[in-house]
């Protein structure tokens, strides 16, 4: 965990990113979208975390120069181990009302379950694409 302390003014700075969920002064919680389009973009366009961060309107000079790779690492693990569903608050464990806060896709709207389905469909080409380098690299 980073020792860095975000100011009033970087946190509201940051805040203002819509990739950001919420920031305090010692941490920034990014939005599940932003994960997955960060992992999408490195796996596939072969751009950098840092290019990504950038990209994406981040002040490396506030969240620090190392974050962007060390976030990338950390959802790709996750990605891997878990998949979508990792970046889902309800996938930490259990919620303060004792349920593990799993919607059913049943009481969606239809714009959320376009919504989630789309998110299916980017994981699904990403790992694709994962899949497809791995199957190149062991053959060549």
């Amino acid at each position: 965990m980073s020792k860095r302390i975000f100011t009033p003014d970087q946190i509201d700075e940051l805040l203002k990113n819509p990739h950001v969920v919420k920031c305090s002064e010692k941490s920034i919680t990014y939005h599940k979208d932003f994960k997955l389009l960060v992992i999408r973009q490195y796996q596939d366009e072969g751009l950098s975390a840092i290019q990504i961060f950038k990209q994406a309107g981040f002040n490396l000079d506030i969240i620090g120069r190392k974050v962007p790779k060390d976030c990338l690492y950390d959802w790709i693990e996750i990605w891997k181990t878990k998949g979508v569903d990792g970046f889902s608050k309800e996938q930490r464990g259990i919620t303060k009302g004792g349920t593990n806060g799993k919607r059913s896709f049943k009481n969606l709207t239809d714009s959320e379950k376009i919504k989630e389905l789309e998110m299916k469909v980017a994981y699904l080409k990403a790992e694709n694409a994962f899949l497809a380098r791995l199957r190149a690299k062991r053959k060549g």
